[in-house]
């Protein structure tokens, strides 16, 4: 499957960062402002290269703290794809910490979310091709999973992403815009035993089978190659990484249910 243009995931860090801001830019209407204070995951202000980092304040999209709640695209799932999203109280850090979840652990996981977005991310942009805001969701993904640090760049690309899943009508293009979303989201996963923040290792992956799913007329046999492929894809480092979390969440979507089937293979073959 094409992914049409080149993503930045073989740039240097800086760089690649640089050229993920401009994304940013390019999807805002109005001026660009700095983002708060608070909340500051990755315990830095600014980009790996020393700029600031940025939110839209025009029309496309807003400050974490002034967004409003996603619309639920239907199809594969619900709020972008699974039943079992990750609520807004438990992307914030809480202080507490259950087991050990090194940076390079996370790289690990960003990039086999990338990786997953990526197969499906011309669904999107063949469907909606002026809008930018999921490439810059993988493009941030890549940036964090190539060595830059973690910044508000994934979450304001992955919040972006989402949104545009919102505004496409093309039901595979909206799960191939969830995917990019939940890759740069996949920065974010944290070290709490919730099984959902087994989202956050595989959801990226569940949203693209399913995008691929929709894409051949509802086809199950496709989603569930995609869903063997990434269970070929997965290191041992992400099994283990996934091994420390409770088992995925049950749902009803077809999002929820190809990531469960992804969650029990890779644990039974580990």
């Amino acid at each position: 499957m094409r992914t049409g243009r080149r993503l930045c995931s073989a740039q240097p860090p800086k760089r690649a960062a640089r050229v993920a801001a401009g994304r940013i830019r390019e999807m805002c209407s109005g001026e660009v402002a700095e983002l708060p204070d608070s909340h500051d995951l990755g315990g830095q202000r600014g980009m790996s290269d020393g700029s600031h980092a940025l939110a839209c304040t025009g029309a496309a999209c807003k400050t974490l703290e002034e967004r409003s709640p996603r619309p639920r695209p239907p199809g594969c799932g619900s709020a972008c794809g699974s039943d079992a999203r990750v609520s807004e109280n438990e992307c914030m850090p809480t202080g507490t910490e259950d087991f050990e979840l090194t940076m390079d652990e996370l790289r690990i996981v960003a990039r086999y979310a990338a990786e997953s977005a990526q197969e499906v991310l011309s669904l999107f942009e063949d469907a909606a091709a002026e809008d930018p805001r999921p490439r810059a969701a993988v493009e941030a993904a890549w940036v964090f999973a190539n060595g830059a640090a973690r910044t508000r760049l994934q979450r304001v690309t992955s919040i972006a992403a989402h949104r545009a899943a919102t505004d496409v009508a093309d039901e595979a293009a909206k799960h191939a815009a969830c995917a990019a979303g939940d890759a740069a989201a996949a920065a974010y996963l944290h070290p709490l035993a919730k099984a959902t923040q087994v989202g956050h290792i595989l959801r990226a992956a569940a949203s693209a089978a399913c995008a691929a799913e929709m894409s051949a007329g509802d086809d199950p046999a496709v989603g569930s190659a995609l869903i063997e492929q990434a269970r070929r894809r997965a290191s041992p480092v992400l099994v283990d990484v996934l091994s420390r979390y409770p088992l995925a969440p049950v749902g009803e979507s077809r999002v929820a249910h190809l990531m469960k089937t992804l969650d029990t293979s890779l644990r039974t073959h580990r």
